[in-house]
Formats: C-alpha cells, structure tokens, sequence
C-alpha cells in the first residue's frame, strides 16, 4: 500500500491510500479543486478513486463530500448515523453505500476495517485498512484513548494517529472554557502526551512510521507533537507530521 494526506486540521481533512488496483479517499474536508490538485501532483487522478469513506459528520471531514461524489463520481462509504446526520449538506446523492460501525467489508483489493469512536460526531468511526497483510491505521477524532486502540496499534504497519493539542498552550490560549472542556473531554481529541503514550506503550515493534495528524492551529505545533512522540517512542519509528496546510509525502505500508 502506499497513502499520503492531502491535508489535515480542523481546517479540513483528507487522506489518500492505494491498496493494489484499489483507490479510497477517507474524509473530504479539503475543497474539491485543491483535492484533484493536490493528488495530480502525487500522480494520482481523483476521478479513479474507487471509494470515499467519511469517518463521521463533522464539517472539517464532510464539507466537500458532495463534490467528490458528483464531480468525480466517487461512491460514499458511511454509516447510517452520519448520512443522517449531515444529509443537507451533502446535497444529491445517488451512490451510498452504508456500514454499520465496527463492520468489516471489502472495497476492490482492500479491506476495511471500522471502529466505533467516542468523539462527538453522529456514529463516528476510525478506519484500518488491509491489504496483502499489511494494515493501515486512519486514527483521528478519536475522543479519548478507548480500549479497543490498545488492540489496534500493535497489529498496524504505519498509522496516521491524531495528536491534536498540547495541553499548556490550550489553558494559555483564546478558546474559551467550555470550548476548552470538549477539546480535552471524552467526546473530544487527544493531546500530543496522550498520542505519544499510545505510541510508546502499544506499539510492538510491527509499525514502521506515524503521521502524527489533526494538529490544532490555536493549540498546539508540529514542533511540540514531534517532541512529545519523541522523547515517549522507541528507536525505530519514524515520525511524520501531517499538515494543515499542504500534502504530506507518500508513505509506503
């Protein structure tokens, strides 16, 4: 497999990943002109995307749902609860499939993999993606640090894992408290400590590299996210950032 992020923040979010003869999109927060763009200069052609999968309804992953369907001919893959739930910004569908979360299906030569989250989307999930043994893990929005993500990161060859806030910048910053409460509640993101954690205690030397991905523009930097990974994982991971503002490098599964 090979994946990248065209992008990734609460200012929109899209992920790439080729599986074989197989093209997904996960989450379509990202304008559909800077998409086509932003994956022409991977050398991908969004049109050939075999699937969309939105992880849940949030507009930073749903926004431009309806383009990639429309304009591209992408299939929607999402559960019942998020189309719901979003239905009247996604304009005019005529291609949805739906799955319930913690379903496992097949798209062409990938399978995937759904996990029920506790953020506060409407029936959210995070996403593995199998192909030819090799998993890849699309962990963001996960609301707190949920059993089932120590089964999951063990069993993962590369994984974009959120890493959203770091805690003093967010006391210190404009947000006020209540906004402040959600961010760190069980229905919001994980902090960079959190993320590094994880990384350090549940993987067992199977993931080769994390994207840390989702970042706060008001609460966190890419600089603190490497820090925290850092200084918590072992030696042999290699970390990434995944931007907010431009795509990532292709990473190999």
């Amino acid at each position: 497999m090979q994946t990248f992020s065209c992008q990734s923040g609460s200012n929109g979010n899209c992920i790439f990943v080729q599986a074989g003869r197989t093209r997904i999109l996960v989450d379509a927060g990202v304008s559909g002109k800077q998409a086509r763009l932003r994956m022409a200069g991977a050398g991908q052609e969004i049109r050939q995307a075999d699937a969309l999968l939105i992880s849940h309804d949030h507009h930073d992953h749903v926004s431009s749902a309806g383009v990639y369907h429309r304009a591209f001919g992408l299939p929607i893959w999402a559960t019942a609860g998020t189309i719901n739930a979003c239905a009247d910004r996604l304009g005019n569908l005529h291609d949805v499939r739906t799955f319930r979360p913690g379903e496992s299906f097949q798209i062409g030569e990938a399978v995937i993999q759904t996990f029920p989250t506790p953020h506060d989307g409407a029936d959210g999930v995070c996403f593995v993606i199998e192909h030819q043994g090799k998993r890849l893990g699309i962990l963001t929005d996960l609301g707190f640090v949920f059993p089932e993500l120590e089964e999951i990161l063990p069993d993962l060859d590369g994984a974009f894992l959120e890493s959203n806030y770091d805690p003093q910048m967010l006391r210190d910053g404009p947000y006020p408290p209540a906004l402040q409460a959600r961010i760190q509640g069980d229905g919001g993101h994980l902090s960079n400590e959190e993320a590094a954690c994880l990384l350090r205690d549940f993987s067992d030397g199977r993931l080769k590299w994390a994207a840390l991905a989702h970042l706060s523009q008001h609460n966190n930097t890419p600089e603190l996210a490497l820090a925290a990974a850092r200084h918590a994982v072992r030696r042999g991971l290699t970390l990434h950032v995944a931007s907010r503002f431009s795509p990532s490098e292709v990473f190999q599964v």
